[in-house]
């Protein structure tokens, strides 16, 4: 995902390189480490104070992009390090330089082009061939477009979720996808380029009244976030031109269950739970576990008590 810079100078963040040297300088930072930096998915204040601390510290940064990275740590006011192409094209082979660097006592940062490395951007190749050779993976989080999206879903429920990323690009493939996600109850987040919306989109509207939310150009100035039916969402990007441009998160919402059948699955779990505990006990955790009312649940072991006892 790229993110927009908007023009911005080193004297804007003097106070936050300072600050991130009083609060992050104290920690230890091995060396002979890789570390994991998120950084933002758009707005460049959504930078930690521990992420520019690093940044001014490692003696290399691997980057998604080194043209992308330089504007951004300029940005910041940050300059000096080398800075080493990762991508998905070249991860592996540049992994035997880094983990040579880090083998020397070296700290080498991993950033992408936005938001959390390894996840849909490169950067988990490297991590699992340092992990392998013995060196420490540090994860320093922050931004992320999957749990930005989620925040602003809504969810109903426990929370649960699936992420998906990109689906295929081939239309049969992704036909195929589409369907799968009609047998997954939990929620899923989706991630998908302004070419490919559209199609996306169309694909989509086979799950008919399932509600997904839209989060588009997150955390950017045109940030749109939009709730509705797969059936529209079509419909909903077509009727501004504007809704198929920037970077897209969506998250397909969890598939609605019929009262009968959350009743069924509250039954089979106080069934388990009935030989091996005590019946108020049995009752509690049974709708502790599936939501169902415990009164319900009360009255229903009474009555299989009742009918075991005829």
């Amino acid at each position: 995902m790229v993110t927009v810079m908007p023009s911005v100078g080193k004297p804007m963040f003097d106070t936050a390189l300072q600050a991130a040297a009083h609060a992050a300088g104290p920690q230890h930072y091995p060396a002979g480490a890789l570390y994991v930096v998120a950084t933002p998915i758009g707005n460049l204040a959504d930078i930690t104070l521990r992420a520019l601390h690093v940044l001014q510290r490692v003696d290399a940064i691997a980057c998604e992009d080194t043209r992308h990275t330089q504007q951004l740590l300029r940005a910041y006011g940050i300059d000096g390090q080398p800075l080493i192409a990762v991508h998905e094209h070249n991860e592996a082979e540049a992994a035997a330089s880094i983990i040579a660097r880090l083998q020397q006592g070296q700290r080498v940062a991993c950033v992408s082009d936005a938001g959390t490395p390894a996840i849909s951007d490169p950067g988990a190749r490297l991590a699992a061939a340092c992990a392998a050779a013995g060196l420490r993976v540090v994860p320093v989080p922050g931004a992320s477009s999957i749990t930005t999206a989620l925040s602003a879903a809504g969810l109903p429920g426990d929370g649960h979720f699936v992420f998906a990323g990109f689906l295929p690009t081939k239309s049969g493939e992704r036909q195929t996808a589409v369907a799968a996600l009609v047998q997954e109850a939990r929620a899923v987040v989706l991630l998908e380029a302004p070419h490919r919306i559209t199609a996306l989109a169309n694909a989509l509207a086979a799950l008919g009244a399932r509600r997904i939310t839209v989060a588009r150009e997150l955390t950017k100035q045109h940030e749109q976030v939009a709730t509705l039916a797969c059936a529209e969402l079509p419909v909903w990007l077509d009727a501004d031109v504007q809704r198929q441009r920037g970077e897209f998160a969506l998250v397909l919402h969890p598939a609605a269950t019929a009262p009968d059948q959350d009743a069924a699955h509250a039954q089979r779990v106080l069934r388990l739970l009935l030989p091996e505990l005590p019946l108020k006990t049995a009752v509690k955790l049974a709708a502790d576990i599936t939501g169902a009312p415990r009164n319900a649940l009360y009255a229903q072991a009474l009555a299989w008590q009742s009918n075991a006892d005829e």
